[in-house]
Protein backbone atom coordinates (compact mmCIF):
# COMPACT_ATOMS: atom_id res chain seq x y z
CA UNK A 1 0.00 0.00 0.00
CA UNK A 2 2.74 2.46 0.85
CA UNK A 3 4.43 2.00 -2.53
CA UNK A 4 1.16 2.83 -4.32
CA UNK A 5 0.80 6.02 -2.30
CA UNK A 6 4.36 7.05 -3.15
CA UNK A 7 3.69 6.52 -6.86
CA UNK A 8 0.51 8.65 -6.76
CA UNK A 9 2.30 11.50 -4.96
CA UNK A 10 5.10 11.54 -7.51
CA UNK A 11 2.66 11.60 -10.42
CA UNK A 12 0.71 14.65 -9.27
CA UNK A 13 1.50 18.09 -7.92
CA UNK A 14 1.49 18.33 -4.11
CA UNK A 15 -1.85 19.48 -2.79
CA UNK A 16 -1.96 22.86 -1.12
CA UNK A 17 -4.25 23.65 1.82
CA UNK A 18 -7.68 24.63 0.58
CA UNK A 19 -7.27 28.09 2.11
CA UNK A 20 -4.39 28.78 -0.30
CA UNK A 21 -6.62 28.49 -3.35
CA UNK A 22 -8.52 31.40 -4.83
CA UNK A 23 -12.23 31.55 -4.03
CA UNK A 24 -14.28 32.65 -7.05
CA UNK A 25 -17.70 34.07 -6.12
CA UNK A 26 -20.33 34.65 -8.80
CA UNK A 27 -23.36 36.75 -7.79
CA UNK A 28 -26.39 36.55 -10.07
CA UNK A 29 -28.81 39.33 -9.12
CA UNK A 30 -30.56 42.07 -11.11
CA UNK A 31 -30.22 44.68 -8.34
CA UNK A 32 -27.14 46.89 -8.63
CA UNK A 33 -27.49 47.81 -4.94
CA UNK A 34 -27.06 44.16 -3.89
CA UNK A 35 -24.08 43.71 -6.20
CA UNK A 36 -22.34 46.81 -4.88
CA UNK A 37 -23.03 45.83 -1.25
CA UNK A 38 -21.57 42.34 -1.67
CA UNK A 39 -18.63 43.67 -3.70
CA UNK A 40 -17.78 46.05 -0.87
CA UNK A 41 -18.22 43.26 1.72
CA UNK A 42 -15.69 41.06 -0.09
CA UNK A 43 -13.28 43.77 -1.25
CA UNK A 44 -10.84 43.37 1.64
CA UNK A 45 -11.10 39.58 2.00
CA UNK A 46 -7.98 37.60 1.11
CA UNK A 47 -8.17 35.06 -1.72
CA UNK A 48 -11.69 35.99 -2.82
CA UNK A 49 -12.46 37.16 -6.37
CA UNK A 50 -15.92 38.59 -7.10
CA UNK A 51 -17.90 38.43 -10.32
CA UNK A 52 -21.35 39.99 -10.84
CA UNK A 53 -24.00 39.09 -13.43
CA UNK A 54 -27.23 41.11 -13.62
CA UNK A 55 -28.96 39.29 -16.48
CA UNK A 56 -30.68 35.96 -15.92
CA UNK A 57 -30.39 35.02 -19.60
CA UNK A 58 -26.58 35.34 -19.41
CA UNK A 59 -26.06 33.69 -16.02
CA UNK A 60 -25.37 30.14 -17.23
CA UNK A 61 -22.82 31.26 -19.84
CA UNK A 62 -21.10 33.58 -17.36
CA UNK A 63 -20.95 30.82 -14.74
CA UNK A 64 -19.47 28.32 -17.21
CA UNK A 65 -16.86 30.90 -18.25
CA UNK A 66 -15.84 32.14 -14.79
CA UNK A 67 -15.91 28.64 -13.19
CA UNK A 68 -16.86 29.89 -9.69
CA UNK A 69 -16.27 27.96 -6.49
CA UNK A 70 -19.61 29.20 -5.17
CA UNK A 71 -22.66 30.85 -6.78
CA UNK A 72 -24.89 33.40 -5.01
CA UNK A 73 -28.22 33.17 -6.83
CA UNK A 74 -31.14 35.58 -6.42
CA UNK A 75 -34.51 33.80 -6.35
CA UNK A 76 -36.55 36.46 -8.15
CA UNK A 77 -35.22 37.81 -11.44
CA UNK A 78 -36.86 39.21 -14.59
CA UNK A 79 -37.30 36.69 -17.40
CA UNK A 80 -36.01 33.55 -15.67
CA UNK A 81 -36.68 32.70 -12.03
CA UNK A 82 -33.78 31.76 -9.75
CA UNK A 83 -34.76 28.12 -9.29
CA UNK A 84 -34.79 27.59 -13.06
CA UNK A 85 -31.20 28.83 -13.11
CA UNK A 86 -30.29 26.49 -10.25
CA UNK A 87 -31.58 23.55 -12.30
CA UNK A 88 -29.61 24.78 -15.33
CA UNK A 89 -26.42 24.93 -13.26
CA UNK A 90 -26.99 21.38 -12.03
CA UNK A 91 -27.49 20.16 -15.62
CA UNK A 92 -24.19 21.70 -16.76
CA UNK A 93 -21.20 19.30 -16.73
CA UNK A 94 -18.85 22.02 -15.46
CA UNK A 95 -21.23 23.40 -12.80
CA UNK A 96 -23.00 20.30 -11.54
CA UNK A 97 -21.16 20.24 -8.21
CA UNK A 98 -20.60 23.97 -7.67
CA UNK A 99 -22.17 25.04 -4.34
CA UNK A 100 -25.18 27.35 -4.76
CA UNK A 101 -26.36 29.75 -2.08
CA UNK A 102 -29.85 31.04 -2.78
CA UNK A 103 -30.57 34.67 -1.85
CA UNK A 104 -34.14 35.63 -1.02
CA UNK A 105 -35.88 38.64 0.47
CA UNK A 106 -38.08 36.31 2.57
CA UNK A 107 -37.28 33.99 5.48
CA UNK A 108 -39.95 31.46 4.53
CA UNK A 109 -39.80 27.75 5.44
CA UNK A 110 -41.64 26.58 2.30
CA UNK A 111 -39.40 28.62 0.02
CA UNK A 112 -36.35 27.15 1.77
CA UNK A 113 -37.72 23.63 1.35
CA UNK A 114 -38.27 24.15 -2.38
CA UNK A 115 -34.83 25.72 -2.79
CA UNK A 116 -33.04 22.77 -1.19
CA UNK A 117 -35.20 20.30 -3.12
CA UNK A 118 -34.28 22.10 -6.34
CA UNK A 119 -30.54 21.68 -5.82
CA UNK A 120 -29.45 24.64 -3.67
CA UNK A 121 -26.79 24.01 -1.00
CA UNK A 122 -27.66 26.93 1.26
CA UNK A 123 -30.17 29.72 1.79
CA UNK A 124 -29.63 33.30 3.00
CA UNK A 125 -31.92 36.31 3.41
CA UNK A 126 -30.50 39.40 1.68
CA UNK A 127 -28.71 41.53 2.45
CA UNK A 128 -26.87 39.03 4.65
CA UNK A 129 -24.59 39.86 7.56
CA UNK A 130 -21.05 40.31 6.22
CA UNK A 131 -19.37 37.99 8.75
CA UNK A 132 -21.91 35.22 8.13
CA UNK A 133 -21.75 35.70 4.36
CA UNK A 134 -17.94 35.42 4.22
CA UNK A 135 -17.97 32.38 6.53
CA UNK A 136 -20.48 30.54 4.34
CA UNK A 137 -18.66 31.46 1.12
CA UNK A 138 -15.40 30.12 2.52
CA UNK A 139 -17.02 26.97 3.90
CA UNK A 140 -18.77 26.00 0.66
CA UNK A 141 -15.75 26.94 -1.47
CA UNK A 142 -13.40 24.85 0.64
CA UNK A 143 -15.72 21.85 0.28
CA UNK A 144 -15.84 22.31 -3.49
CA UNK A 145 -12.09 22.84 -3.79
CA UNK A 146 -11.44 19.68 -1.76
CA UNK A 147 -13.65 17.82 -4.24
CA UNK A 148 -11.76 19.27 -7.19
CA UNK A 149 -8.41 18.38 -5.66
CA UNK A 150 -9.31 14.74 -6.08
CA UNK A 151 -9.50 15.31 -9.81
CA UNK A 152 -6.38 15.71 -11.93
CA UNK A 153 -8.22 18.28 -14.04
CA UNK A 154 -8.06 20.74 -11.15
CA UNK A 155 -4.58 21.87 -12.18
CA UNK A 156 -5.97 23.01 -15.53
CA UNK A 157 -8.80 24.79 -13.71
CA UNK A 158 -6.29 26.66 -11.50
CA UNK A 159 -4.39 27.88 -14.54
CA UNK A 160 -7.66 28.97 -16.14
CA UNK A 161 -8.71 30.78 -12.96
CA UNK A 162 -5.39 32.60 -12.68
CA UNK A 163 -5.59 33.79 -16.26
CA UNK A 164 -9.24 34.75 -15.85
CA UNK A 165 -8.39 36.63 -12.65
CA UNK A 166 -5.77 38.72 -14.46
CA UNK A 167 -8.05 39.34 -17.43
CA UNK A 168 -11.06 40.14 -15.27
CA UNK A 169 -9.10 42.53 -13.04
CA UNK A 170 -7.76 44.42 -16.02
CA UNK A 171 -11.16 44.49 -17.70
CA UNK A 172 -12.84 45.85 -14.55
CA UNK A 173 -10.10 48.44 -14.13
CA UNK A 174 -10.51 49.66 -17.71
CA UNK A 175 -14.29 49.59 -17.89
CA UNK A 176 -15.35 50.63 -14.38
CA UNK A 177 -12.59 52.76 -12.85
CA UNK A 178 -11.30 56.22 -13.65
CA UNK A 179 -7.58 55.88 -14.28
CA UNK A 180 -6.60 59.13 -12.55
CA UNK A 181 -8.76 59.19 -9.42
CA UNK A 182 -9.39 55.48 -8.76
CA UNK A 183 -13.16 55.89 -8.31
CA UNK A 184 -15.92 54.90 -10.74
CA UNK A 185 -15.67 56.37 -14.24
CA UNK A 186 -18.42 57.92 -16.36
CA UNK A 187 -19.29 54.64 -18.04
CA UNK A 188 -19.86 52.85 -14.75
CA UNK A 189 -21.73 55.90 -13.43
CA UNK A 190 -24.14 55.73 -16.39
CA UNK A 191 -24.71 51.98 -15.94
CA UNK A 192 -25.19 52.25 -12.18
CA UNK A 193 -27.51 55.27 -12.38
CA UNK A 194 -29.58 53.51 -15.04
CA UNK A 195 -29.99 50.42 -12.86
CA UNK A 196 -30.93 52.47 -9.79
CA UNK A 197 -33.34 54.60 -11.85
CA UNK A 198 -35.19 51.49 -13.03
CA UNK A 199 -35.34 50.10 -9.50
CA UNK A 200 -36.56 53.41 -8.03
CA UNK A 201 -39.23 53.67 -10.73
CA UNK A 202 -40.35 50.08 -10.17
CA UNK A 203 -40.51 50.35 -6.36
CA UNK A 204 -41.57 54.00 -6.01
CA UNK A 205 -38.38 55.06 -4.20
CA UNK A 206 -36.41 58.29 -3.97
CA UNK A 207 -33.26 58.56 -6.05
CA UNK A 208 -30.91 61.49 -5.37
CA UNK A 209 -27.95 62.79 -7.35
CA UNK A 210 -25.17 65.24 -6.50
CA UNK A 211 -23.10 66.92 -9.22
CA UNK A 212 -19.88 68.39 -7.82
CA UNK A 213 -17.53 70.85 -9.54
CA UNK A 214 -14.11 71.96 -8.29
CA UNK A 215 -14.21 75.75 -8.05
CA UNK A 216 -11.87 77.67 -10.40
CA UNK A 217 -10.00 74.51 -11.33
CA UNK A 218 -8.55 76.01 -14.52
CA UNK A 219 -7.04 78.85 -12.49
CA UNK A 220 -5.65 76.28 -10.07
CA UNK A 221 -3.99 74.42 -12.94
CA UNK A 222 -2.63 77.64 -14.41
CA UNK A 223 -1.15 78.67 -11.08
CA UNK A 224 0.14 75.37 -9.66
CA UNK A 225 0.58 73.18 -12.75
CA UNK A 226 -1.16 70.10 -14.10
CA UNK A 227 0.64 67.66 -11.79
CA UNK A 228 -0.73 69.51 -8.77
CA UNK A 229 -4.12 69.65 -10.49
CA UNK A 230 -4.17 65.88 -10.93
CA UNK A 231 -3.24 65.47 -7.26
CA UNK A 232 -6.16 67.73 -6.26
CA UNK A 233 -8.61 65.68 -8.34
CA UNK A 234 -7.39 62.50 -6.64
CA UNK A 235 -7.80 64.09 -3.20
CA UNK A 236 -11.32 65.31 -3.95
CA UNK A 237 -12.25 61.86 -5.27
CA UNK A 238 -10.90 60.22 -2.12
CA UNK A 239 -12.84 62.63 0.09
CA UNK A 240 -16.05 61.81 -1.76
CA UNK A 241 -15.44 58.08 -1.58
CA UNK A 242 -14.58 58.20 2.12
CA UNK A 243 -17.84 60.03 2.86
CA UNK A 244 -19.94 57.09 1.66
CA UNK A 245 -21.82 55.52 4.56
CA UNK A 246 -24.04 53.01 2.72
CA UNK A 247 -23.07 50.20 0.31
CA UNK A 248 -25.55 51.38 -2.35
CA UNK A 249 -24.10 54.91 -2.63
CA UNK A 250 -21.59 55.51 -5.42
CA UNK A 251 -19.04 58.24 -6.11
CA UNK A 252 -17.80 58.74 -9.66
CA UNK A 253 -15.81 61.08 -11.85
CA UNK A 254 -18.36 62.72 -14.12
CA UNK A 255 -15.84 64.40 -16.41
CA UNK A 256 -12.90 66.80 -16.13
CA UNK A 257 -13.10 68.46 -12.72
CA UNK A 258 -16.72 67.34 -12.19
CA UNK A 259 -17.73 64.49 -9.90
CA UNK A 260 -21.04 62.85 -9.03
CA UNK A 261 -22.62 60.88 -6.23
CA UNK A 262 -25.58 58.53 -6.69
CA UNK A 263 -27.70 58.21 -3.55
CA UNK A 264 -30.45 55.55 -3.81
CA UNK A 265 -33.36 55.74 -1.35
CA UNK A 266 -32.33 59.25 -0.32
CA UNK A 267 -34.79 62.17 -0.09
CA UNK A 268 -33.78 65.67 -1.10
CA UNK A 269 -33.08 66.67 2.52
CA UNK A 270 -30.55 63.86 2.84
CA UNK A 271 -28.82 64.84 -0.40
CA UNK A 272 -28.69 68.46 0.73
CA UNK A 273 -27.15 67.49 4.07
CA UNK A 274 -24.49 65.35 2.42
CA UNK A 275 -23.72 68.13 -0.07
CA UNK A 276 -23.15 70.62 2.74
CA UNK A 277 -20.93 68.12 4.53
CA UNK A 278 -18.86 67.61 1.36
CA UNK A 279 -18.36 71.36 0.90
CA UNK A 280 -17.05 71.57 4.47
CA UNK A 281 -14.82 68.51 4.08
CA UNK A 282 -13.20 69.73 0.86
CA UNK A 283 -12.45 73.17 2.31
CA UNK A 284 -11.17 71.61 5.56
CA UNK A 285 -8.51 69.75 3.56
CA UNK A 286 -6.89 73.21 3.35
CA UNK A 287 -5.44 72.86 -0.12
CA UNK A 288 -4.11 76.38 -0.94
CA UNK A 289 -5.80 78.10 -3.90
CA UNK A 290 -4.32 81.59 -4.22
CA UNK A 291 -6.42 82.49 -7.28
CA UNK A 292 -9.78 81.29 -6.00
CA UNK A 293 -11.27 84.65 -5.07
CA UNK A 294 -13.78 83.10 -2.64
CA UNK A 295 -11.49 81.29 -0.19
CA UNK A 296 -7.82 80.79 0.45
CA UNK A 297 -8.48 77.04 0.16
CA UNK A 298 -9.75 74.78 -2.62
CA UNK A 299 -13.57 74.51 -2.60
CA UNK A 300 -16.38 72.83 -4.55
CA UNK A 301 -19.86 73.78 -5.75
CA UNK A 302 -22.67 71.21 -5.68
CA UNK A 303 -26.07 70.78 -7.31
CA UNK A 304 -28.48 68.38 -5.59
CA UNK A 305 -31.51 66.75 -7.20
CA UNK A 306 -33.98 64.06 -6.18
CA UNK A 307 -36.88 62.31 -7.89
CA UNK A 308 -39.27 59.42 -7.44
CA UNK A 309 -39.25 58.39 -11.12
CA UNK A 310 -42.48 57.77 -12.98
CA UNK A 311 -43.05 55.81 -16.17
CA UNK A 312 -43.16 59.02 -18.22
CA UNK A 313 -39.90 60.52 -16.93
CA UNK A 314 -36.43 60.09 -18.39
CA UNK A 315 -33.20 59.70 -16.46
CA UNK A 316 -31.84 62.79 -18.23
CA UNK A 317 -34.31 64.89 -16.23
CA UNK A 318 -32.57 64.02 -12.97
CA UNK A 319 -29.13 64.83 -14.38
CA UNK A 320 -30.35 68.10 -15.91
CA UNK A 321 -31.95 69.13 -12.61
CA UNK A 322 -28.71 68.55 -10.70
CA UNK A 323 -26.70 70.32 -13.41
CA UNK A 324 -29.05 73.31 -13.35
CA UNK A 325 -28.62 73.63 -9.59
CA UNK A 326 -24.86 73.26 -9.89
CA UNK A 327 -24.92 76.25 -12.24
CA UNK A 328 -26.95 78.19 -9.67
CA UNK A 329 -24.43 77.31 -6.96
CA UNK A 330 -21.71 78.87 -9.08
CA UNK A 331 -23.84 81.94 -9.80
CA UNK A 332 -24.57 82.43 -6.09
CA UNK A 333 -20.91 82.55 -5.10
CA UNK A 334 -19.66 78.91 -5.18
CA UNK A 335 -18.50 76.81 -2.21
CA UNK A 336 -22.10 75.82 -1.53
CA UNK A 337 -24.82 73.31 -2.35
CA UNK A 338 -28.04 74.34 -4.12
CA UNK A 339 -31.02 71.98 -3.96
CA UNK A 340 -33.81 74.15 -5.34
CA UNK A 341 -34.43 75.94 -8.64
CA UNK A 342 -34.61 79.71 -8.79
Amino acid sequence: MSSVQATDTTASAPALPADDYKIMVLLVDDQAMVGEAIRRALAKEDNIDFHFCTRADEALAVAEKTRPTVILQDLVMPGVDGMTLVRQYRASPVLANVPIIVLSSRDDAEIKRDAFAGGANDYMVKLPDVIELVARLRYHSRSYINLLQRDAAYRALRESQQQLQKTNFELQRLTNTDGLTGIANRRYFDDYLGAEWRRARRDGLHLALLLIDVDFFKLYNDNYGHVAGDAVLRQVAQTLDNSIQRPADLSARFGGEEFAMILPRTPLEGAQALGQKLCQLIESNQVPHARSGISQWLTVSIGAACMVPTEHQEISELIEMADRRLYLAKQQGRNRVVWQDG
